[in-house]
């Protein structure tokens, strides 16, 4: 089947069997257009691998977007394998933009809950960019009729508007609507994961979080550890979710008294996975997708409804016992299959789904419905990858995926994730960084993530005096200036360079965050305004571009210590500037 559109023609290709495929084209707007797909069958059957394709010349292409890019920005070539999504697993978007920023091609496809193969490569033949979808790569659950809609967006707008209006897209169908974001989830979080690992105790935790909460932190996050004495890492005793009371003797007490300092509290679940060493793994024996040998543990099937009722009672018993505010639910991606499905040789008894990502959504959406039902704006955390239109649904916190230490990292994931997620809050992961480094260097681990929420994750008594400063001075900007930081409209120049140069503006207001160093940076200024610039080049000038003089300009050390107030002159200039420092610029 051959579908016209703006750029020539799209194909479907696929064993259709008794499958009779239909399509229609809609042109929303100059440049917009929608392909919508039907598949009907007279009785269920497994649907058929579809691919559909198109080409285009490669003209003025210089950079692919998609959510999970990280470091990988380039076009590849069409022979490379294609990238995946599916309801644990990024989004299907893909974005060709030009070296000035400009969309050239986004295209997504609504399918955010069932596996998505999808790219878009260099033919070398004819310098041609093929572009193709594949769905029901992975045999499906027996079905008589499938809707999708295919979105192709040649409009030349800044390619981050191009990206925010496809997600807005999959937001506006009823199966995608977000959950709602209370306001706590916009709170800097302390979390135990790379400062305690799996040795926590109630005791220090509760003074490292009177610490914090000096420092503004809202809300604690108690990772791995707390279910078990074992500290070797792995997962060989999660599953049966009963606390350590060596380690947290009354754990209601505990949670009472990190209230009394006015922080969340947060409990991580590693979801699937039911371990080799529980008690629950022989009562789960027949009821597993698949085992992970070096991690120790099975992975549930949630298309049992017992495993789901087992473990959406576990947080709800959590939640009533403890009265906590949230939860960390963790490695929802391991919900796949490993080989063969093993419901298949078992013709799916016991199961009341056959299609796994249906058991996965009907287990999430019914855990935040009885938590929220408990406690209405119930704090929910994904992490980087299952952060797509479908995950929306049942959380409100979207974490970058683990990159202990890594500035470049975290500032790559949380700028993706601003763009993709909407109004679900976007957090850095855990800040760490050496008590015996400078306190300019700390401070890149918090400049790189200003556009985001961040999770701090040092042991703060450990510090010294000048870390201290630095995370008082720096927490408390993005504090006083967290609406335009996360709510400010976000304009994160060059994504093939990693970003040197990131623009969050209001009415009011402009922050600009500088990561590379020598980067130009031009101020919006306008009479009445202010321009906060972000040093986080690692170098100790700024080459400044002011269209008005400056009637006032403070420095700020990485420390906040004031430095000068001089005003500044209209035109481009190389001043002095502290590294990780701060300028203000009031017009």
């Amino acid at each position: 089947m051959k579908i016209a559109c703006l750029i020539g023609e799209i194909e479907l290709t696929g064993e259709l069997g008794r499958w009779r495929p239909a399509a229609a084209r809609e042109t929303v707007e100059p440049g917009l257009e929608l392909i919508r797909l039907d598949l009907e069958c007279p009785e269920p059957e497994t649907p058929p691998r579809l691919t559909v394709e198109w080409r285009m010349p490669l003209v003025d292409m210089h950079f692919l977007w998609q959510p999970n890019g990280a470091f990988v920005r380039k076009i590849p070539a069409d022979w490379c394998a294609p990238l995946n999504s599916d309801l644990a697993t990024s989004a299907p978007v893909l974005l060709l933009g030009s070296q000035s920023g400009e969309n050239r091609l986004l295209f997504a496809v609504s399918e955010a809950m069932r596996p998505v193969r999808f790219k878009a490569g260099v033919h070398e033949e004819s310098c041609e960019v093929i572009c193709s979808v594949e769905l029901f790569s992975r045999p499906e659950a027996p079905i008589s009729s499938y809707h999708a809609e295919l979105r192709l967006d040649f409009r030349p707008l800044f390619y981050a508007d191009a990206i925010r209006d496809a997600f807005a897209w999959f937001a506006a169908f009823p199966e995608y609507v977000a959950a709602a974001v209370p306001p706590a989830a916009y709170e800097p979080f302390y979390s135990s994961w790379y400062s305690y690992h799996q040795e926590l105790f109630a005791p220090e935790l509760e003074r490292e979080c009177a610490l914090a909460a000096q420092y503004g932190m809202k809300g604690l996050i108690v990772d791995d550890g707390w279910q078990t004495d074992d500290n070797r890492r792995g997962y060989a005793y999660c599953g049966d979710w009963e606390i350590s009371k060596r380690r947290f003797p009354d754990m209601r007490a505990h949670v009472e008294r990190i209230h009394r300092l006015g922080m969340k509290y947060l409990v991580w679940f590693s979801v699937p996975f039911v371990g080799d060493r529980s008690r629950n793994r022989e009562r789960f024996r027949d009821k597993v997708l698949y085992r992970i040998p070096a991690l120790e543990t099975a992975v549930l099937d949630p298309r049992f409804p017992e495993v789901r009722e087992f473990l959406i009672s576990t947080y709800v018993k959590t939640l009533r016992e403890w009265d906590i505010d949230g939860f960390k639910l963790d490695f929802i991606d391991s919900f796949r299959f490993e080989g063969e499905d093993p419901a298949i040789r078992e013709n799916y008894a016991g199961r009341d789904f056959k299609s796994l990502p249906e058991a996965v959504n009907r287990l999430l959406s019914e855990t935040r419905s009885r938590l929220e039902r408990i406690r209405p704006g119930i704090l929910i955390e994904f992490r980087q990858s299952y952060i797509g239109p479908a995950v929306r649904k049942y959380g409100n916190l979207f974490r970058a995926g683990d990159c202990p230490g890594d500035i470049l990292s975290n500032r790559l994931s949380t700028i993706d994730l601003r763009l993709s997620s909407g109004n679900t809050a976007v957090h850095s992961d855990m800040l760490e960084w050496s008590a015996r480094d400078t306190a300019e260097n700390a401070a890149l681990q918090l400049l790189n993530v200003i556009f985001s929420v961040p999770q701090i994750s040092v042991r703060l008594a450990a510090i010294p005096e000048e870390h201290r400063n630095m995370l008082k001075f720096w927490l408390g900007f993005m504090r006083v200036h967290w609406e335009v930081l996360l709510f400010g409209k976000l304009t994160p120049y060059h994504p093939e360079l990693n970003y040197p140069l990131v623009v969050a503006e209001t009415d009011a207001e402009t922050v600009i965050a500088v990561y590379g160093a020598g980067t130009e940076v031009r101020v919006p200024g306008r009479p009445g305004t202010c321009c906060w610039i972000v040093n986080g080049s690692g170098a100790d000038q700024l080459l400044l571009d002011l269209p008005l003089p400056a009637r006032e300009a403070v420095r700020f050390d990485a420390t906040g210590r004031r430095i000068s107030g001089a005003p500044l002159a209209a035109g481009l200039s190389r001043i002095p500037f502290s590294k990780s420092g701060l300028l203000e610029l009031r017009f």
